[in-house]
């Protein structure tokens, strides 16, 4: 039984691709934004397993000169910081408002990402669906970003169910490994290359886009 729907944020409901030509100006090709995103996540993920907490926007910014660094060029701090910003801008894929507006009729949905708060808002604000999410929750409150169990804990404890009572739904194979691992369900959305860990617990639920795994949550979980 699913009582809470958990979303993960950046790329399962909002399409990063919006940053590539802005990363073809600073570095002559958008094939340079999933290279970062990647860096950010690993100096994320090093910091939590190092015990040294590095949040998300730090992460970007620390991310953005190292890829410049790379790429043999030079940012500006103003430069990082409007890339940075272009973050609170990214617009939602296309499906995702009517399916988000489908299953908030069925179900509290959380929006569970590992953007800082005020990031988060401005993000589900500015795309036009932040009013479907019963809360929006950081993994920056409790100072361990996903897939460590703490997040995923936080939102069976904000919604006061058994966390294997929460579905995550998730386009990264490590939310949804760290997900099943802290005791929820888990739903994995095939964005474009993305695909599921052969490794560890597997989700009972996939599809290609929001719409399709809407259908299959209702039939699933509210039958």
């Amino acid at each position: 039984m699913t009582q809470v729907l958990a979303f993960d944020v950046n790329e399962t409901l909002l399409d990063l691709r919006a940053l590539d030509r802005p990363f073809e100006e600073l570095f002559g090709t958008p094939a340079t934004r999933p290279l970062w995103f990647a860096q950010m996540l690993q100096l994320s993920f090093v910091g939590g397993l190092t015990g040294s907490y590095v949040d998300f926007t730090t992460a970007q910014r620390a991310a953005l000169r190292m890829l410049a660094q790379r790429q043999n060029t030079t940012l500006t701090d103003q430069q990082i910081d409007q890339t940075v910003a272009l973050m609170t801008s990214l617009p939602p894929h296309p499906e995702v408002p009517a399916a988000l507006a489908r299953l908030a009729d069925t179900l509290p949905l959380v929006a569970l990402t590992n953007s800082v708060q005020n990031v988060a808002e401005a993000q589900l604000r500015n795309a036009g669906i932040h009013h479907l999410f019963d809360r929006v929750m950081s993994a920056d409150t409790v100072r361990h970003l996903k897939p460590a169990p703490q997040p995923y804990r936080a939102v069976a404890e904000a919604f006061d169910v058994p966390i294997g009572e929460v579905r995550l739904i998730a386009a990264h194979a490590w939310d949804v490994t760290g997900a099943l691992e802290a005791g929820c369900r888990a739903a994995f959305l095939r964005r474009p290359g993305m695909v599921p860990s052969p490794i560890g617990p597997q989700p009972d639920l996939t599809a290609d886009d929001l719409t399709q795994l809407a259908d299959l949550i209702i039939q699933r979980d509210i039958g």
